[in-house]
């Protein structure tokens, strides 16, 4: 399989990767806005990508433990317990710990770098960009390693 983009930076924040092996590609999208969280993971699942859609920070430390998606989509400034949180809880987990975790937010790049206390994202994706197939995360990209079925997460959107 090709890899992916899922980023909008000109790099990933860090090495790691999500390497599927003959399963389809779960992401889990963590917005408290029902409306965004719920058209993400319908435009996802018409890309063949399993999305699961969650309304909450707590709720996506839950689900994640049990779904183990393979990327999360996590909206930073949510009520109660933020993003921030979340994604140090799903990089605290044994199951989470390597899930490649990216802040979809509204929030500029640099904001959210500063308050990044160690690698709990590994991507920023902006909020709100137009999203066409031609120059979305989602098109595929030629593969570094062949004969390694996996993906690569990076930029795109």
């Amino acid at each position: 399989m090709p890899p992916l983009r899922f980023y909008s930076t000109p790099a990933p924040w860090t090495e790691r990767r999500v390497a599927l092996r003959g399963v389809r590609l779960r992401v889990l999208g963590v917005d408290d806005n029902r409306d965004g969280a719920d058209a993400l993971a319908a435009y996802l699942s018409l890309h063949d990508i399993e999305c699961h859609a969650v309304y909450g920070a707590r709720d996506a430390v839950t689900v994640g433990a049990t779904w183990l998606p393979h990327i999360v989509l996590m909206d930073i400034s949510m009520p109660e317990y933020d993003g921030y949180e979340a994604a140090r809880a799903l990089r605290h987990a044994p199951h989470t710990a390597q899930t490649f975790i990216v802040a979809h937010t509204a929030l500029d790049e640099s904001e959210v770098r500063r308050k990044v206390a160690g690698d709990e994202f590994d991507g920023y994706l902006q909020k709100g960009r137009v999203l066409r197939p031609r120059n979305t995360a989602i098109r595929p990209r030629p593969c570094s390693t062949p004969t390694r079925a996996s993906r690569r997460v990076a930029s795109g959107w």
